[in-house]
C-alpha cells in the first residue's frame, strides 16, 4: 500500500471522528391513499414507493482544527450543539489594550 493512500485514509478517519460521516442516508418515499382505520376508513393503501436520499443539513463555515483555521462543510446539528469551535473574530482596526 502506498504512503499516499495510507495518509489519505488517516486524514479521512480523523475528519469522520470530528464531524461524523457526511454521506447521505438512503430510504424510500411512500405515497398512500385512503383513510386510516382509526378515523373510520378502510385503511391506507400504498400507491407508490420510490427511492430517495436523506441529505444532511451541511453548512460551509470556518472551524479551528489543531490550532489552525480551515473551511469545512459541517452539519448544522454539530454547530448548534456547540461541538464545533469557531475562530474568534477580531476587529482589524482596534487598538491593543495597554493595561
Amino acid at each position: 500500500m502506498s504512503t499516499l493512500k495510507k495518509n489519505k485514509r488517516i486524514k479521512r478517519a480523523a475528519q469522520v471522528e470530528l464531524y461524523g460521516d457526511l454521506k447521505p442516508g438512503r430510504g424510500n418515499k411512500k405515497v398512500e391513499r385512503g383513510k386510516a382505520k382509526y378515523l373510520g376508513g378502510n385503511g391506507r393503501k400504498t400507491t407508490g414507493i420510490s427511492k430517495r436520499v436523506y441529505r444532511q443539513n451541511l453548512k460551509k463555515i470556518q472551524v479551528v482544527e489543531n490550532g489552525s483555521v480551515v473551511t469545512r462543510r459541517v452539519p448544522v446539528r454539530l454547530i448548534r450543539s456547540g461541538a464545533i469551535i469557531k475562530p474568534v473574530a477580531t476587529d482589524p482596526f482596534a487598538l491593543p489594550d495597554h493595561n
